[in-house]
């Protein structure tokens, strides 16, 4: 899949000279999410260097499709992204309610908040879906953020019939 087109803005997938912009997106998405659980008070900035080893890991795995939009440039030329969004697929075991078992997860879409409200997380998600269709994945699942979700329900995302738990060890 090359850059997409059409109505909103062109996305494409996300290039190694991409990672540092990657990383600050990705920082930007927990300090918005808040709370304890994604920003933890005791945390420092060493899970940034791990983030930027494993995203440049994944830029060309088959699971994994990191999309972008390119931001507009400044004086220096320097032009950053936009909005990012990444997203996987995980093969599981096939059952009646998931034949294939193939679920695709987006880990997240971050727009810098210079550039929201220009359609630029709604193109990443439609590339997203795409690439997933393409790829037979039975089911979609997301974590949406209060300012998120009227997007991800408008894109055809309902509640999810299982409780989410989790554990830390």
């Amino acid at each position: 899949m090359g850059q997409r087109k059409g109505n909103g803005p062109t996305v494409r997938q996300a290039v190694e000279y991409d990672l540092v912009e990657l990383v600050r997106l990705r920082a930007l998405l927990f300090e918005n999410l808040g709370g304890h659980f994604f920003s933890p008070a005791s945390a420092d900035d060493d899970w940034l260097d791990a983030l930027a080893v494993v995203l440049k890991e994944q830029l060309t795995a088959d699971a994994v499709r990191i999309l972008v939009v390119d931001g507009g440039g400044d004086s220096d030329g320097d032009r950053g992204l936009a909005a990012c969004g990444i997203a996987t697929i995980e093969q599981r075991l096939p059952g009646p309610h998931l034949r294939n078992g193939r679920i695709g997860h987006v880990i997240g879409v971050v727009t810098d908040p210079s550039y929201r409200r220009r359609g630029h997380s709604r193109s990443i998600m439609r590339s997203l879906l795409d690439w997933f269709e393409e790829r037979e994945v039975a089911r979609v699942d997301l974590y949406a953020s209060a300012e998120g979700e009227p997007l991800y329900r408008e894109l055809g995302f309902t509640n999810h019939p299982d409780p989410a738990l989790y554990w830390r060890p």
